[in-house]
């Protein structure tokens, strides 16, 4: 690691998307012991596109990053079902080309993964050493990544997450916000239990990681508490209607997931335990009831 600038420059693949944002917008600005300057190079698709994993050591190359957080995904988890290939590309074998390259550099890879990874037949929240056992080409393909990075690099690191929502990008958060303003009565699913994740929050999460560097190798990240998606969907309006986002709350009906059949199998149960990632970082979690009023509030002052 060439450091003797005092810069550490970190290389943020996906930066469009919402934990690239987030990201971006948490950054320390002194980073580690030796207050080092924090230097990002976020990069987008255009820039460095996973589905292209042959172009992505040329990048690497002349971008010469000190870590590296990989948030860019194949992430339309039905869309995979008929497009396995690329979505392993996306998220296996590009991630195994730059965890080989990090491991030759000996600097950090944060390589971000999901709650999907985990069938859902367990009853309690998942410890990060279960067993996996993924249902569908999107969970697959991404715990094909985090094999890749850990069996490529020694210095890999794997955050779980999941439901993840922000102030930026496309979301559950804003489709209800959307549909609220179209629909009087709302459809939402009851039985497909989970936590959901502000951006905001994983993203400080991951920049803790990244000063601290543990032993420990795989962290599940998301904000206190279990939801269901109908939860969500409720406070998401109850929230939005006292910050003034809508001014008529629609009527949340609960479905169950058979009547709203889907190309990719999902997993019923699929809450993460983060108590080691709150103990060994130091981190004081958020309930996500108060992180969906922190986001809708940035939200409205977006719109402002």
């Amino acid at each position: 690691m060439s450091l003797s600038d005092k810069h550490m420059k970190v290389l943020i693949t996906g930066a469009n998307g919402q934990l690239g944002y987030a990201l971006q917008k948490t950054a320390p600005a002194v980073i580690g012991a030796g207050k080092m300057l924090l230097q990002l190079i976020p990069v987008a698709r255009t820039e460095f596109d996973l589905a292209q994993p042959e172009s992505l050591l040329a990048r690497l190359d002349t971008y010469q990053p000190d870590a590296i957080i990989n948030a860019a995904a194949y992430t339309a988890v039905d869309k995979a079902e008929a497009n396995q290939e690329l979505a392993q590309c996306i998220n296996a074998t590009a991630v195994s080309v730059i965890a080989q390259w990090c491991e030759q550099k000996k600097i950090p890879l944060i390589q971000v993964s999901t709650d999907f990874v985990f069938d859902g037949k367990k009853s309690s929240p998942y410890q990060p050493d279960d067993k996996t056992n993924p249902l569908g080409v999107y969970a697959q393909t991404k715990l094909a990544g985090e094999l890749a990075a850990l069996e490529n690099c020694s210095t890999s690191y794997i955050v779980r997450t999941g439901w993840v929502y922000c102030e930026h990008g496309a979301n559950f958060v804003k489709t209800m916000l959307r549909l609220a303003a179209e629909r009087e009565t709302l459809g939402v699913v009851a039985d497909q239990v989970g936590t959901p994740t502000y951006a905001i929050h994983l993203a400080q999460m991951i920049w803790q990681l990244l000063v601290q560097r543990p032993t420990q190798k795989i962290f599940h990240c998301s904000d206190a508490g279990v939801a269901s998606w109908y939860d969500f969907a409720v406070a998401i309006f109850a929230e939005a209607k006292a910050v003034g986002l809508l001014e008529k709350v629609p009527h949340v009906k609960p479905i169950a997931t058979s009547d709203y059949p889907t190309p990719a199998q999902r997993p019923f149960y699929s809450v993460l335990d983060k108590q080691i990632t709150w103990s060994i970082l130091g981190i004081s979690p958020c309930h996500w009831q108060s992180a969906v009023a922190s986001m809708l509030a940035a939200y409205k002052k977006q719109q402002i």
